[in-house]
């Protein structure tokens, strides 16, 4: 990669750095409006911002296998072929989000009982999420494919700013709740499939083309699983806390998540430019180096001032009523690098995958397994544990499982040869 071509980089990089850090700060700004909801509510609320995500594991692997493919686009024939692929898969999307509406909608009982959910038009609204969920990967991976950047950024940004609209007028001002909280969310992420449609509207134009279920499956399927594992050790700790802890405390595990959740708001965007590069065969082990090197200072930094000041970070997301929030203090820098860990890995699995380098993928499923599993474990030992001790020994299996993920990424990139799978092309 030329100095040229690593200027471009790290300024697709840096704008994709601020889309996310402006749709991560608008989010960010929901929190200290929507942290005046009564105690018990607001956990909810961030539980099922983690449930609405658990909700997108099946299109986990589709933004990186649209942008691998859209990458790979380069004649009228592999366009034509994209845009028949882009069609049928949404269909596909609205189908399986239909089953997964009505299967929740027949246990929301038993659902709203083990999160403690009073309101079951909130888990309605978290089900309604589903649909944008599993559509934008695909739209938003057109876009990464095409290095369409600059319509990529603003799906993010819109995103951010419509659920912080949506929540002041909601949550502010019409006092709701949690409900309000998650229809919130749906409205802005309904505006996101909007803007990143009519970004790609020249395909949806697009004649002839062939859709082939095979070679596309075989493709997707390691991506979802690979991606997925990471979704799911991101995200299904805090459904397991709100499941064993009083409500009107969930909230203080969920403050150290928020926490997590900004450092990654830094660093993640910085692979979404690696992936088309590497898959487009374009300096792919300059753009390796340039996003961990990025991701590395961008997040050590930021989980070393978390481990610093650890109140810092909780004062600012919560200025409005920070006393209510600093007992979480002990938590962040545990989330903060157990984060940073799990961002690394991010890049490294998302190199091999946009590689074609499958043989990791067993081994992530084993470690979110593991992970479930470790929850399990430690699940008897919480009732004779305070309060924060037992948020911290489920933050210490969260960083255990980040580590082994790193661990494992590491080891996947340069410890061992592999061949890329040899997979029909789509």
């Amino acid at each position: 990669m030329s100095a040229e071509s690593g200027r471009h980089f790290f300024k697709q990089a840096g704008w994709m750095v601020a889309a996310n850090l402006g749709c991560g700060l608008f989010m960010f700004a929901v929190h200290p409006i929507a942290g005046k909801m009564e105690a018990a509510e607001y956990g909810v609320f961030q539980t099922l911002l983690k449930l609405f995500l658990l909700l997108g594991i099946p299109s986990a692997g589709l933004q990186p296998v649209f942008a691998l493919q859209a990458a790979m686009a380069k004649t009228p024939p592999a366009q034509a072929e994209l845009a028949a692929t882009l069609r049928a898969v949404l269909w596909a999307m609205s189908g399986l989000w239909l089953v997964m509406f009505l299967a929740g909608w027949a246990a929301s009982d038993v659902i709203c009982a083990t999160f403690k959910i009073t309101n079951p038009n909130a888990l309605l609204a978290t089900l309604g999420l589903g649909l944008t969920t599993l559509w934008l990967p695909v739209l938003r991976g057109v876009l990464q494919g095409r290095q369409d950047f600059a319509g990529l950024g603003w799906t993010l940004i819109i995103d951010g700013i419509g659920r912080f609209t949506m929540v002041v007028l909601l949550v502010a001002v019409l006092h709701g709740q949690a409900a309000s909280g998650i229809s919130a969310s749906l409205v802005s992420q309904f505006a996101a499939v909007v803007l990143a449609g009519w970004c790609t509207r020249e395909l949806w134009r697009a004649g002839g083309g062939e859709f082939r279920w095979r070679p596309w499956l075989a493709r997707v399927v390691p991506l979802t699983l690979g991606m997925g594992a990471v979704m799911f050790i991101s995200s299904v700790d805090t459904l397991f806390v709100q499941s064993q802890f009083d409500p009107k405390l969930t909230r203080l595990y969920g403050a150290g998540v928020i926490v997590g959740f900004g450092l990654s708001q830094f660093t993640l965007p910085i692979a979404s430019v690696m992936f088309p590069k590497i898959a487009g065969g374009t300096g792919a082990d300059a753009a390796l180096r340039h996003t961990l090197l990025g991701t590395a200072a961008l997040g050590g930094a930021v989980a070393a001032v978390c481990s610093l000041m650890p109140t810092l970070p909780l004062r600012v997301v919560y200025f409005r009523n920070p006393e209510e929030f600093l007992p979480a203090a002990p938590l962040v820098p545990w989330f903060a690098w157990s984060i940073l860990c799990l961002v690394l890995a991010n890049v490294l699995v998302q190199n091999l995958l946009a590689r074609q380098r499958f043989a990791i993928v067993p081994w992530l499923a084993i470690i979110a397994v593991s992970f479930a599993g470790g929850l399990w474990w430690v699940q008897p030992q919480l009732a004779g544990l305070e309060t924060m001790a037992a948020f911290q020994a489920v933050a210490r299996v969260l960083c255990v499982a980040c580590v082994a993920l790193l661990g494992t990424a590491v080891w996947f990139t340069w410890g061992r040869t592999e061949t890329p799978t040899a997979v029909p092309a789509v």
